[in-house]
């Protein structure tokens, strides 16, 4: 009775398993008021979203991974007080811009800031990446939130969001760690959303719920030894054998994020492209399902020494007479190609939006210590070659996000990718555009820190070494300058809006 807006009060039930505090534990249990994430609920939202701020950290997210429910607990003593509370919600245009379009996408970016600040920033930032090790547990807590499937519909234990939800974790999470949030991406895009889109009923119930609570971890394989943009030129094969019931793989993957967890075994479960061919026909992309255990599939190789993302962990996989039931099929035989153009597009925005994590670290970074740092007598922001390094990272990260959002605000996670489509193109474009970005964000904070920016101590040198990859993984940035270069010479494929 003292909130303005609608809400169900919990009756009473037990503790949920699952929780994940940000933020001090309370002296006394506090009522407990369910928010939908849903547009239905949007007004609900939003004013929980302002009280969060107001709460200063103060308040516990509680994601259920059984329901659509977000619990927002809020401490006795706030409540009567808190006159953001009492507003009318008749507009969301407090909380609605580009870049957080609605009060659901206002309390999720702030939640997953909170998250990152506590629990990423710091030990796992710096001592995993040290140790080239995957916090798994660290990772398990993105689920007790309900963000590992985050573009997953409620069905099957996701959270139900769209494109500009993805962009907002990613972005989020790589302000504080590219690699914790890289091993995200593999999880949640190229494994569970790549399902969700193009699996059966069966498959999507029987991986999907534990995927999206952490239980099971997983990945994607598409690049070998000798096929990386030359992606079909790969060699791994898939033959039926048994009369059609079941399939026999062999060749290996390379460079395959969640490849392994622990340095010695496999990840969970794979969704693995490999070619087949009935006797006779042209060969055809089709896609599997491989998990963890299965007869003829082993962990090659650990890679080791990378130049950057070294808190995620980065295998070989090989499959040695890999034997795998016909159920293990996920969409039609041959036709996996389109399920791959169709979920690259989610994964460029993705890799674009950490990129742009990057950036707006670097341009954070810069600030403060240009204004800390005196030379001559004065603070390096007073200089004009360290005004031109900040100005020009902040305009190129305003120009990226700004890019970025526009697109992912057009995308629909349902809808088939359609070769030469503006989609197509622009996705393309993003991730050529966002990867230069945010490396050269990172450079130039680097630039301006000098010397401190060049040791590990600081966190710039790590986001310098990490911000390589997003050139080069999800497509080369020559891979993006072919496909666009392509795209908008066909005629009649591509219009300018």
């Amino acid at each position: 009775k003292d909130l303005s807006f609608t809400c169900n009060k919990s009756p009473a039930r037990p503790a949920h398993p699952k929780v994940a505090r940000i933020g001090p534990e309370y002296p006394r249990p506090p009522p407990q008021y369910f928010l939908r994430n849903s547009n239905r609920m949007q007004r609900a939202t939003a004013s929980a979203a302002a009280f969060c701020r107001s709460a200063k950290g103060s308040t516990t997210f509680v994601r259920h991974s059984s329901t659509s429910f977000l619990t927002v607990r809020v401490p006795h003593g706030r409540r009567k007080q808190n006159k953001s509370l009492q507003r009318s919600m008749n507009s969301s245009s407090d909380v609605a811009d580009a870049f957080t379009p609605s009060p659901d996408h206002a309390l999720l970016r702030e939640t997953v800031r909170n998250f990152a600040e506590a629990e990423v920033d710091g030990r796992q930032a710096i001592t995993f990446n040290k140790e080239e090790r995957f916090n798994i547990n660290l990772f398990r807590k993105l689920g007790d939130l309900g963000l590992l499937g985050v573009t997953v519909p409620e069905e099957y234990g996701g959270a139900g969001f769209d494109a500009t939800a993805a962009c907002i974790v990613h972005e989020e999470l790589s302000a504080s760690d590219p690699a914790f949030c890289l091993s995200f991406l593999a999880h949640s895009l190229l494994f569970a959303n790549n399902l969700a889109r193009n699996g059966t009923e069966e498959q999507k119930h029987k991986y999907l719920p534990a995927a999206c609570s952490g239980e099971l971890i997983g990945g994607m394989c598409m690049s070998e030894p000798g096929a990386g943009t030359d992606v079909f030129g790969m060699r791994t094969k898939a033959d039926k054998i048994d009369g059609g019931s079941k399939y026999v793989i062999n060749g290996s993957k390379m460079w395959i994020t969640n490849g392994t967890l622990d340095g010695e075994t496999t990840g969970d479960a794979f969704l693995v492209y490999a070619h087949t061919a009935e006797q006779g026909q042209k060969p055809g992309l089709s896609l599997f399902l491989v998990e963890k255990g299965t007869k003829g599939f082993r962990l090659g190789q650990q890679i080791k020494d990378k130049c950057g993302m070294r808190a995620s962990m980065t295998a070989e996989l090989v499959f040695e007479e890999c034997i795998i039931p016909a159920e293990n099929l996920v969409g039609v035989e041959g036709k996996a190609a389109a399920c791959m153009m169709r979920n690259l597009e989610i994964e460029r925005l993705g890799l674009a939006a950490m990129s742009c994590g990057i950036a707006r670290r670097c341009v954070e970074l810069m600030v403060k210590y240009s204004g800390e740092r005196k030379a001559f007598g004065e603070p390096l922001r007073n200089f004009g070659q360290i005004q031109r390094l900040i100005a020009d990272s902040y305009a190129s990260m305003s120009a990226g996000r700004a890019l970025m959002y526009q697109i992912a605000k057009g995308m629909d996670l349902d809808k088939e990718a359609v070769p030469g489509s503006n989609k197509r193109v622009e996705t393309d474009a993003v991730k050529l555009f966002c990867g230069k970005m945010g490396k050269d964000a990172a450079d130039a904070a680097m630039q301006v820190m000098g010397g401190y920016g060049y040791v590990g101590e600081y966190q710039v040198e790590r986001l310098w070494r990490d911000s390589k990859l997003l050139e080069i993984g999800g497509g080369t940035n020559e891979s993006h300058h072919k496909n666009i270069v392509r795209d908008l010479s066909a005629p009649g494929r591509w219009v300018i809006a």
